[in-house]
């Protein structure tokens, strides 16, 4: 196992956490994630100016993982500093589509994890070419909109503070 995902086991906030915390955020977080299969990640460049890429996340062994080509810009983004922001698809502006919006830092994952979903597209490239990270989760937010009728509804979950839920109307 890799020093930055020892660091992640240790630490709150992996999806796991998330899973107990906050089901109802990591239900709703899930089916988006797999209704697209590609999710928008936040990093920042080394001019602390942001950078937006698609991804593909996984859930193995309870972490969330997301991989970048060793050679990318995102990859060295998340090397030099872990902060990140991930947010769901999301297909149009009236769809009702729920969104997931993640962040916190990222840890380089170890083999372990790397290794641990067949289907992940980096299983077929070596360490040197592709990297894996683990994304720990600072804060999760999952807004439903019900279009018919006006109203958002906001779940938010963090480690130190935990569930809430709050509604409003819009716009």
């Amino acid at each position: 196992m890799s020093r930055g995902a020892a660091i992640v086991a240790r630490v709150p906030g992996i999806w796991r956490d998330l899973e107990l915390g906050a089901p109802e955020i990591a239900r709703l977080g899930m089916d988006r994630i797999n209704a697209a299969r590609v999710a928008l990640l936040g990093t920042l460049r080394a001019d602390a100016s942001p950078r937006i890429s698609p991804v593909e996340p996984y859930v193995v062994a309870g972490q969330l993982l997301v991989g970048a080509m060793a050679w990318s810009r995102k990859a060295a983004d998340l090397l030099r500093d872990p902060r990140y922001v991930l947010h769901s698809a999301v297909t149009g502006p009236d769809s009702g589509e729920g969104e997931l919006k993640l962040h916190g830092s990222a840890a380089e994952a170890g083999h372990d994890l790397r290794s641990a979903t067949a289907t992940a597209w980096w299983t077929s490239f070596p360490p040197g070419k592709a990297v894996v990270f683990s994304l720990r989760i600072d804060q999760a937010v999952f807004i439903e909109w019900d279009t018919g009728h006006g109203m958002m509804t906001i779940h938010r979950w963090s480690p130190g503070r935990g569930y809430c839920q709050t509604s409003r109307t819009y716009p």
